[in-house]
């Protein structure tokens, strides 16, 4: 328990932001600026600072106005694409998306677009299955583009609200990553010009600050809307979410909490922030 507000202190603070996955820029900024209002507001008591801390984070999020709510409208299907590397959780993340729209009386299918991957769309099928919901997929080395357009030919037939696809997450080639989600983008476009869409970025919290390199590097070969943090139930406390939606601007949606079909649950910032200091 600290007895006078001194260095000793804010490196303490300092020491739990970085533990907690807060890149070093964003810690520091976050520092200085509580140092400017324990000054400005002539705070003496060693006790008010983790509060004000806490309500300065929050500030900051608030701030940038993001819509954690997916672009979802009553009357108009939703097609949302999926992509992140290999084992961050994507398959999973779909499968538990599509059964928390289907829960909300959505009717929900899913295209399995990742034909890159072997055993990509036998996982996505048990989670269709798990979900109760259809599934659209053709042989391993198919065309993607054409996976997602024979998803949204059966979409506009059966009357489907949200249309979620699966891609490959070949980070490593970057040049065949872009092509390939700039096919899929044109076959969306030009076949389900009236749909809302989206592109959420799968993130692994335990990977830490390799998860923003991943942010930035997807951001370079799409147009990412959200981000879905997967693996928050382990020692992960998440403070990339803090840099991704400071940094790059990028609202989180959804976190996963758990192995459950139900543990993926909506962000809040609040409740993110009071987490760290848990």
């Amino acid at each position: 328990m600290y007895t006078k507000i001194d260095e000793e202190l804010f490196e303490e603070l300092e020491y739990i932001l970085v533990s907690a996955d807060i890149g070093a820029n964003v810690t520091m900024e976050l520092i200085d600026d509580l140092k400017d209002i324990v000054k400005s507001e002539k705070i003496n008591d060693p006790s008010l600072i983790k509060d004000k801390l806490i309500e300065l984070m929050n500030s900051k999020l608030i701030s940038k106005k993001l819509n954690h709510n997916f672009n979802i409208t009553e009357g108009v299907p939703t097609i949302i694409l999926v992509v992140g590397v290999n084992g961050v959780g994507k398959t999973t993340s779909i499968g538990k998306l599509a059964n928390k729209f289907k829960t909300k009386g959505k009717n929900v299918m899913l295209v399995a677009a990742d034909t890159f991957r072997a055993a990509a769309t036998e996982q996505l099928t048990e989670w269709a299955i798990r979900s109760g919901v259809p599934i659209i997929s053709n042989e391993e080395g198919a065309d993607p583009a054409s996976v997602v357009y024979d998803g949204i030919q059966s979409a506009k037939s059966k009357k489907i609200d949200i249309l979620i696809c699966d891609t490959a997450g070949r980070l490593h080639n970057k040049k065949n990553l872009m092509n390939e989600l700039n096919k899929i983008t044109r076959v969306i476009d030009r076949e389900f010009p009236e749909a809302n869409k989206e592109v959420t970025l799968v993130l692994d919290a335990t990977t830490g600050q390799n998860a923003i390199v991943q942010a930035k590097e997807f951001r370079e070969t799409a147009n990412i809307d959200s981000v879905t943090l997967t693996k928050l139930d382990g020692t992960a406390k998440g403070g990339v979410v803090f840099t991704i939606q400071l940094e790059m601007g990028i609202p989180v949606k959804q976190i996963g909490i758990g192995e459950k079909i139900d543990d993926l649950q909506d962000y809040n910032d609040e409740d993110f922030v009071n987490a760290i200091f848990r």
